[in-house]
């Protein structure tokens, strides 16, 4: 097998699905948060809170679809907090993302040690198992790679057409959009700019919880301390790749995850003499590549890290 050969094995493309999941699910979210003027940069920290409570509710007792709204409602607290910042006191968006992702990060470590103080290994869990679609399984070639995934990974394509339609067809969308492209004109039309982006930030702040629940739910069966590397910050810069939309958005998870999931398996061809550090820094090299080219024509919210006082006429 060769480089190109690889690109073409069943096993490429399941692991293509299942490491573009939790980058998926954090970039939706950053892209709602971002298409109401505000920069969430609390996403790696509520990734990791994400996959920290979702995985201890389950290993407490508590059911996998009950993990995932747990640790849905815990990211939602964190937007709520953001918001508060961000939105209500129109403090730097920057600073108060970095402050909730410093705080969300060594809280999630913090609470697993006082919860379990003793655990010398990650404990495990039962996570969510492959779940094969009858009939759409068994296609040749695309059958078990595309449809023989876990809910979550399904669910995740799912929540790509909810977030479209939401935005492009619904006025809950519309007002979204409009307060991130021109708050004032939303406020005139009587839409409460401060509600409507509160509201962005706290469901934002949700999908990206439980795309790092996914890390623990799914994925693997444990939660251990710095499992969400950096995904937080790659969900950033996809955006900015899909220009604020959400088809686009799914295209470069994919493209992301293809990468990495092709130099994992590049490194174990025999005769591969490359330093293996260049293949584990080949995704990200390739993403700031892609994401500068897509950026000289992204239009991006022009209302985008913009605080937004009620009355107040610039």
């Amino acid at each position: 097998m060769d480089f190109i050969e690889i690109l073409f094995t069943a096993g490429f493309w399941a692991a293509t699905l299942r490491i573009a999941t939790p980058l998926i699910f954090g970039t939706l979210g950053e892209l709602v948060c971002e298409r109401a003027g505000v920069l969430n940069l609390g996403i790696e920290g509520i990734m990791t809170m994400g996959a920290m409570s979702g995985w201890m509710w389950v290993y407490m007792g508590g059911d996998l679809v009950s993990g995932i709204l747990f640790a849905a409602f815990i990211g939602m607290l964190f937007g709520l907090l953001h918001s508060l910042f961000a939105v209500y006191l129109g403090l730097s968006q920057h600073v108060a993302g970095i402050g909730i992702t410093m705080l969300a990060s060594s809280l999630s470590y913090f609470v697993f040690r006082m919860l379990l103080p003793t655990a010398t290994t990650p404990p495990k869990i039962d996570p969510f198992q492959s779940y094969p679609i009858p009939g759409l399984s068994d296609l040749p070639y695309v059958g078990t790679p595309l449809f023989t995934q876990t809910p979550m990974t399904y669910g995740a394509f799912v929540v790509v057409l909810v977030v479209w339609y939401v935005l492009y067809s619904t006025p809950v969308g519309l007002a979204v959009r409009m307060t991130g492209e021109n708050p004032i004109a939303a406020e005139a039309q009587g839409i409460d700019v401060l509600a409507v982006r509160t509201g962005a930030v706290v469901v934002g702040s949700g999908l990206m919880s439980v795309g790092g629940a996914f890390l623990t739910m799914s994925a693997f069966d444990a939660f251990y301390f710095g499992m969400v590397n950096g995904r937080g910050w790659i969900c950033v810069a996809l955006v900015i790749f899909a220009s604020w939309n959400p088809g686009k958005a799914l295209l470069g998870a994919l493209l992301f995850a293809g990468i990495d999931a092709w130099q994992v398996r590049v490194q174990q061809l025999p005769g591969i003499n490359i330093p293996y550090q260049f293949f584990l820094m080949a995704p990200y090299v390739l993403s700031i590549v892609a994401m500068i080219v897509m950026s000289r024509r992204a239009l991006y919210p022009k209302a985008l890290l913009v605080p937004f006082r009620r009355g107040e006429r610039t």
